[in-house]
């Protein structure tokens, strides 16, 4: 519980991922509650559970490999735990506010809910930059930039390449 009121000031763009407790525990809860709910996303998206199965893999894999990636560039590889978490984390927040849309918008495809689902994604592509920016104490046009790849190698890289494999 500690560890979820140090973590949840991140949503509010509050706090540094680097400042806060090292928890693997954590860590392993937020990496299941993540798969989970992007397999249920994906699976509604594509109606193959083995695609989306690889496909939620691939992007677990890009992002622990990008935070890495970056983290090792930076010389910061020893915040891993912490910045995996964050990004986790964050993302499993605005997933608690996304089914309930995703399922209002499958159900009526009212207008309303595809302007909120636009807004949350924006949240968690926010959250994103800010996390970066946080971590790499970057300006925030580079974080912007670095969170465009993010979403790119994560998201797209991983739905490309399920779609090859």
């Amino acid at each position: 519980m500690d560890a979820l009121k140090n973590y949840l000031p991140l949503c509010w763009f509050r706090d540094n991922p680097l400042e806060l407790l090292r928890s693997i525990e954590f860590l392993k809860h937020n990496l299941i509650a993540y798969f989970i709910v992007e397999f249920f996303v994906q699976a509604n998206l594509t109606d193959d559970p083995i695609e989306s199965f690889v496909e939620v893999s691939l992007e677990i894999l890009f992002t622990l490999l990008f935070i890495g990636l970056i983290l090792h560039l930076n010389k910061a590889l020893y915040a891993f735990v912490q910045v995996v978490t964050a990004f986790l984390f964050c993302s499993n927040v605005v997933s608690i506010f996304i089914i309930p849309v995703l399922v209002w918008l499958t159900i009526s495809e009212n207008v309303l809910s595809y302007y909120i689902v636009v807004l949350l994604l924006l949240w968690d592509f926010a959250l994103a930059t800010y996390l970066i920016k946080r971590v790499l104490t970057l300006n925030l046009t580079a974080s912007i930039a670095l969170s465009t790849v993010y979403t790119a190698i994560t998201y797209a890289g991983s739905i490309a390449l399920g779609q090859f494999i």
